[in-house]
């Protein structure tokens, strides 16, 4: 699932999120109440608990993906998951999760792509530094992607320093990756032998 969507810079915020949730069938508001969360990790529908450590992060991902134009396609995930890195997740311990995550994945489907999202977002603010309030919301998105750094953004070149931070966060989101596939492979070899034992 996924669209791509253009929103006007006189739109308030709150006006642009309302029809990016209906475009991309996230519900009215979002559905950020529910207790599990729908992720499609391409083609593969996944249902994740909707803690509010998630809600939290992804109240600030969703505008994101408005004021960047990063769609909510496996591709713009990636994007999007290199720039929030670039930029930075403050103390939003999801995004660093996910985002991690997200650019590894990225390097496999896209890696020019997400090179280039996040050398933008080296040169760009994003909002996980902000107050989540009305005060936002009502905004209109011009205002708010130039107080970001939005406008011609995405003609900086990567400069050696740049260069340097994608190579560690590369190196790091690679260790976190490697770290959550031998968890899981631990866990997995674990219930297996719990099964085995309990059949014998």
């Amino acid at each position: 699932m996924g669209v791509e969507t253009t929103y006007d810079t006189s739109e308030r915020v709150r006006d642009a999120r309302e029809r990016y949730f209906i475009d991309n069938g996230f519900g009215a508001g979002g559905n950020y109440d529910e207790k599990w969360a729908r992720v499609d990790v391409g083609p593969i529908p996944v249902m994740i608990p909707n803690t509010p450590g998630r809600v939290r992060a992804i109240r600030y991902h969703d505008l994101h993906h408005i004021l960047t134009g990063y769609s909510t396609k496996l591709v713009g995930e990636f994007e999007i998951s290199a720039w929030e890195i670039a930029s930075g997740c403050g103390r939003q311990w999801f995004a660093w999760m996910i985002n991690m995550t997200g650019l590894i994945a990225g390097l496999f489907v896209n890696p020019r792509a997400v090179y280039r999202a996040f050398i933008r977002g080296r040169h760009t603010r994003n909002l996980y530094d902000r107050p989540f309030d009305d005060a936002l919301l009502e905004q209109p998105l011009g205002e708010l992607r130039a107080q970001l750094g939005f406008f011609h953004d995405q003609d900086h070149r990567a400069t050696p320093r740049d260069r340097l931070a994608f190579a560690l966060w590369v190196t790091l989101a690679g260790l976190f990756s490697l770290l959550i596939v031998l968890l899981h492979v631990a866990a997995i070899g674990g219930l297996i032998w719990l099964l085995r034992s309990l059949a014998g």
